[in-house]
């Protein structure tokens, strides 16, 4: 019973600390300085070819490089910025119906077997005969229907960094925003593969060219801690079986 009580008092504490954050003041922002966005822009890693130096007229507008006026300025190298363009309007319905019925009726009787039966009756209370020993009547029917409706539509632009380039060319990207308003906090991340060649010329993307595409929209704050259950409620959800 101790170690029952303890373990809820342990839950009920990292609860609270999560909370404890945005008791009396805003939640607070995340620090950008630890992510793994900041720590791809400050080391850029290896790089993958080693370009060759040419002699460019100064005069020139073409320089080759992604700064230029002419050059790709797609996100290709870690710690490269693009835009993630979240374009979700998806509807979906199943319905199932199933209807099923049977029915039986089975007699057994003996009404001549060596005179056996006519001595039987003869025994049997008034109005009662073997003709008919066993009767079995049996009826059933199931019956089920069954209907999912679902929608979703949401519309967000994010700008995810290149956090790696793997030895076949994809970029793996990761891409954080936080926006507080009063007292709530909406977060949206945003992480995937992405090949260089599905990035448009306005450097972006949509998230269905998005490989293990992981998209996360919540928030936290007051009015998320009131929707929420509370620890113990959950706990108690999860442990009891009724």
């Amino acid at each position: 019973m101790k170690k029952v009580i303890s373990v809820l008092v342990i839950s009920a504490l990292l609860g609270a600390c999560g909370r404890g954050d945005h008791i009396g003041k805003p939640p607070s922002f995340s620090p950008p300085l630890e992510s793994e966005e900041h720590n791809a822009m400050i080391n850029p890693g290896l790089p993958v070819r080693i370009e060759e130096k040419r002699l460019v007229d100064r005069s020139s507008l073409w320089s080759g490089t992604s700064g230029s006026l002419l050059g790709d300025r797609r996100a290709l190298q870690r710690g490269d910025i693009m835009t993630v363009v979240i374009e979700i309007d998806e509807r979906a319905e199943i319905s199932n119906s199933s209807d099923r019925s049977r029915s039986g009726s089975e007699n057994l009787g003996v009404p001549n077997l060596i005179g056996i039966p006519q001595r039987l009756d003869e025994e049997l209370p008034d109005g009662a005969t073997s003709a008919e020993l066993v009767g079995i009547t049996s009826n059933s029917s199931s019956s089920g229907d069954g209907s999912v409706k679902r929608k979703e539509k949401l519309t967000l632009r994010v700008a995810a960094t290149v956090v790696d380039v793997l030895p076949n060319g994809v970029l793996s990207i990761a891409g954080s925003q936080e926006l507080r308003v009063n007292f709530e906090l909406r977060e949206l991340l945003v992480t995937g593969y992405v090949r260089p060649a599905d990035i448009s010329r306005q450097n972006e993307i949509t998230y269905d060219k998005i490989a293990s595409a992981r998209v996360s929209y919540g928030g936290r704050g007051q009015i998320t801690d009131v929707q929420q259950p509370r620890i113990g409620q959950q706990v108690l959800d999860a442990v009891l079986p009724f």
